[in-house]
């Protein structure tokens, strides 16, 4: 397997200048490990996940870390919760020693809060996504980041063609950005990509959340894939699946935890107070969405009434990597819609000002499409919006509509 060189490799060595303790979150099979070793290169590696690692630090953790009091990576750290009280009271014997640890985890419900309780103001965080399509293309990120790192400037927006082809954003958007299976070819992938789904059902969801109904569960994530892009009524959900609205609520929580799924919030201000407060979820990861569905080829993809949703939840995945991989603090992500159906599918709030953006499968937008855009734009005295679709050129739509190629992000 190919060693991806990172976007968040350096916000992790900027956390591990500052904090004693960095931590890795995100999906199985994302790449946690590969970059905490790339970083931590020659630093003691613990995988809690393997028995006879976990056996050896159960017996006395005090007595291991002082055997190994820095350099040490430790990985899936939610198998053992108990490593953050520990590390805590080894970080404080030394507390201005920075650089220490390394620990990855897939989540589990403690895992976030015994990070957040035993090691507040120990630790830095680092939300890492399956890969971004210029790092699986071994190439640097977008200037179209550097955006957000001022106040919105119409100045800083990218110009001309975009360095990614088209070709290479429509793989990435079919197939997704697991690393291992990047290289496989069609069959390879699939058969990879089933072995996932029924590892993170049959294993991981066993392991960490022991009284969920697996069955029930695994029905519930298939389903949920159908949805994925849409606001959802809990209720509906629950009906559908024949369980009540707080399982429906549980489920969603444990596909949340898990890093395959997110859910976005309703973007409300007091400028315009009729906006549907539902929240609205996609996969991250398209090509676990795919795969989910039986869409396998892009032939298959374009022929499914899911390919705008699919692609919209791609385009905001791509973004949000980018965001979490920088510096940037502050900013929240959102979508928006009014009971009046007017719609925007993602609003981008943060130091930088307020974004709305808009996206689009085609390769040409009409202006008269971009109405819901053009009136948040209005209503919220914005300098402008963006339209991102799979046009070849980026251009000024009108004068506060930016049309933003997917190849810039």
């Amino acid at each position: 397997m190919v060693n991806y060189k990172r976007n968040a490799a350096a916000k992790i060595e900027k956390l591990l200048a500052l904090f004693p303790c960095v931590a890795i979150i995100g999906a199985r099979q994302i790449g946690k490990t590969t970059i905490a070793k790339q970083l931590g290169r020659g630093w003691h590696y613990v995988d809690l996940e393997k028995p006879s690692d976990l056996h050896m630090i159960h017996q006395d953790g005090e007595l291991y870390l002082k055997q190994f009091p820095d350099k040490v990576i430790f990985a899936e750290a939610q198998n053992w919760p108990q490593l953050f009280d520990i590390l805590r009271g080894v970080i404080d014997e030394k507390r201005d020693q920075k650089g220490r640890f390394i620990i990855t985890g897939s989540s589990s419900p403690l895992l976030l809060s015994s990070i957040s309780q035993s090691l507040a103001g120990r630790v830095g965080i680092v939300e890492l996504g399956t890969l971004k399509v210029n790092e699986a293309n071994e190439m640097p990120m977008s200037d179209f980041y550097q955006l957000f790192t001022h106040e919105l400037d119409k100045d800083l927006l990218p110009k001309g063609e975009p360095l990614l082809s088209r070709e290479q954003i429509t793989r990435h958007w079919l197939k997704g950005g697991y690393p291992e299976p990047m290289t496989f070819d069609d069959e390879s992938h699939a058969l990879w990509m089933q072995n996932y789904i029924d590892t993170y059902v049959n294993r991981d969801i066993a392991s960490l959340f022991p009284k969920l109904n697996r069955t029930k569960y695994h029905t519930f994530v298939t389903m949920l894939s159908k949805l994925s892009g849409t606001i959802l009524n809990r209720s509906d959900l629950g009906r559908a699946l024949e369980i009540n609205e707080s399982t429906a609520r549980e489920y969603l929580r444990v596909a949340d935890m898990t890093f395959i799924w997110r859910e976005l919030l309703s973007y409300e201000s007091n400028v315009i107070k009729s906006t549907v407060k539902m929240p609205r979820g996609h996969f991250r990861d398209s090509g676990l969405l795919h795969a989910l569905m039986g869409v396998l080829t892009m032939n298959k993809l374009l022929r499914d009434s899911i390919i705008g949703r699919s692609f919209e939840s791609f385009v905001i995945e791509e973004v949000l990597k980018a965001l979490n991989a920088m510096t940037l603090t502050g900013w929240h992500a959102y979508y928006y819609r009014t009971r009046a159906c007017a719609e925007v599918d993602l609003v981008l709030t943060g130091p930088f000002g307020t974004l709305p953006i808009e996206i689009k499968h085609g390769v040409t937008t009409k202006l008269s499409t971009l109405g819901s855009l053009e009136m948040f734009i209005d209503k919220h005295q914005l300098p402008f919006g963006l339209v991102i679709n799979q046009a070849r050129q980026a251009m000024w739509l009108s004068d506060r509509i930016y049309q933003l190629p997917v190849g810039f992000i």
